[in-house]
């Protein structure tokens, strides 16, 4: 049967290229996917396939049926777009200034698609129910992926699978590993309130530039001296604005940046000594200091039975040349509120091109036979799980 899937998406790969680079000359940002959505949802209407629009917001879920009873498993693609300008000299540019798909999530959805429509092809041979996730907001918080479980799009699912095409992994590389793969992502703001006044008199003020900069050092030192070294945790501060003239000395300065972890009690751990640093810091130069603390996606925890069976079907994958365990990521990605619901795994598809750039870079792009593996991948997995 994994043959005939094969061959099927071989002769659809044009087709699938087609697909990702109209959605790459027209993406949308997180949460306003309006013609993406309609895109796919107008794709399995002309398949003649049952399709649900609207799901948590723009979210699309399609259902196919075999003919036999069996497994109900999902697979699950994104397809909101960054607020990047693209910067690529390619015939498929975005058209759409300041926005581009920088992350590989019009390649999730062009392989997700064709995926769908190989199967819908095959559904009189198949067993089980097979669920297409086309999620909206992956990108930005709270993401689309809570809204849409909140509207079922995992009702009656038994595994899920997803994956993500990885620029900085070579072609024919599957990675995957049982646990922790991606790490919760939060985010703060923290604003101080000092007292402004001349730079030639100091003393006369609370310098806010001076308390920003020492909140940066001291928040520095939390992760080397408050976590446990056995454990992982990051905290970047990626913003610090107090614009003024340059015999200004700053009333007011704002901080913003991010903490990523894995650990639970280490999540709570440093939100907590984050807090105590910053009120501490404004005891110290008798100042008022904001802080918030946004919460984001939680980690992202594969399932031990599933990824081992993941791993063992992505082996059996023609042109796969290599199978490897993943060293974890901290980036963030809210397929984890699919793992906490149902089993499953999200892994990486290797699509390092010949000149690499990083996701989310103004130059970000993919070599697109990862389209094919990825489908590949996640349609031999879903056969193959009916008979787990």
């Amino acid at each position: 049967m994994n043959g005939r899937l094969f061959e099927k998406l071989d002769r659809s790969f044009e087709d699938m290229v087609i697909i990702r680079r109209h959605l790459h000359m027209h993406p949308e940002l997180s949460f306003q996917e309006e013609k993406t959505a309609q895109y796919i949802h107008d794709f399995y209407t002309d398949l003649g396939v049952d399709v649900q629009t609207g799901v948590g917001g723009n979210g699309v879920v399609a259902r196919i049926k075999g003919a036999r009873p069996g497994k109900t498993v999902a697979l699950r693609a994104d397809f909101d777009a960054l607020p990047i300008q693209d910067e690529k000299d390619v015939p498929y540019k975005s058209t759409v200034p300041g926005v581009m798909h920088a992350c590989g999530h019009d390649g999730h959805t062009a392989a997700l698609l064709q995926l769908a429509k190989a199967i819908h092809e095959m559904q009189e041979d198949l067993a089980g129910e097979y669920v297409f996730i086309h999620q909206h907001a992956e990108e930005y918080a709270p993401g689309g992926a809570i809204s849409m479980i909140e509207d079922g799009c995992l009702e009656g699912v038994d595994a899920i699978f997803g994956t993500h095409l990885w620029s900085g992994t070579p072609l024919r590389t599957i990675e995957y590993l049982t646990g922790p793969v991606m790490a919760a992502a939060d985010r703060f703001e923290i604003t101080i309130q000092g007292a402004g006044g001349h730079g030639a008199s100091p003393h006369q003020t609370k310098d806010a530039v001076v308390i920003g900069a020492q909140l940066v050092i001291n928040l520095q030192q939390l992760v080397s001296r408050r976590v446990n070294p056995i454990e992982s945790a990051v905290l970047s501060v990626g913003s610090f604005i107090a614009d003024n003239a340059f015999n200004v000395i700053a009333d007011s300065a704002k901080l913003g940046g991010t903490v990523r972890s894995f650990n639970p009690e280490i999540r709570d751990l440093m939100e907590r000594e984050m807090k105590r640093v910053v009120e501490g810091t404004a005891i110290t130069h008798d100042c008022e200091i904001k802080f918030d603390y946004f919460r984001g996606y939680p980690a992202v925890v594969n399932h031990k039975a599933e990824t081992e069976f993941l791993k063992e079907v992505a082996e059996q994958i023609p042109g796969v040349d290599a199978v490897i365990e993943s060293k974890p990521h901290m980036g963030g990605e809210d397929f984890a509120y699919y793992l906490e619901k149902v089993p499953g795994t999200f892994f990486f598809t290797g699509a390092q091109p010949a000149t690499p750039y990083p996701h989310h870079h103004p130059k970000f792009d993919f070599d697109e036979q990862a389209m094919l593996l990825a489908a590949k991948t996640l349609g031999a997995a879903a056969l193959d799980y009916q008979t787990v």
